[in-house]
């Protein structure tokens, strides 16, 4: 019961983060700058609800860790445009500190599942021998 729970809080928590996303998108400046980096943002931004939702379907465990990768993947490239958003001077720091925050923070449970995971697929895999 308790993780059926935290896969539905973190599909919940994804797909929130998803829509935060293309609303940055949509308010992001109509420059040939602010869409292209917009645009890599909505990409990575979404991809991490969608991909975590994949995840959540996994048939073993091999498929679990590879489907996790690829969340932290696309959590981790969320952050690097949020930051450039920041640095380039397309968004205020103040106004993106709270969705920055919730990347970092998912980015953070995607990558310790992911190391809990291969830990285990390699005591798995050692245990087989």
């Amino acid at each position: 019961m308790h993780q059926a729970y935290k896969e539905d809080e973190l599909k919940q928590r994804t797909k929130h983060f998803a829509v935060r996303v293309v609303r940055l998108f949509r308010a992001l400046p109509r420059t040939a700058d602010g869409q292209v980096l917009g645009r890599q943002l909505l990409r990575s931004g979404t991809s991490v609800a969608a991909n975590y939702r994949a995840v959540c379907r996994a048939r073993s465990r091999a498929e679990f860790v590879a489907r996790i990768g690829i969340v932290v993947e696309e959590a981790d490239e969320t952050v690097f445009w949020l930051e450039l958003l920041v640095e380039v001077g397309l968004i205020k720091k103040s106004q993106m500190e709270n969705l920055l925050r919730e990347a970092n923070e998912l980015l953070a449970i995607f990558a310790a599942s992911q190391r809990t995971a291969r830990m285990g697929q390699r005591r798995n895999e050692r245990m087989s021998r």
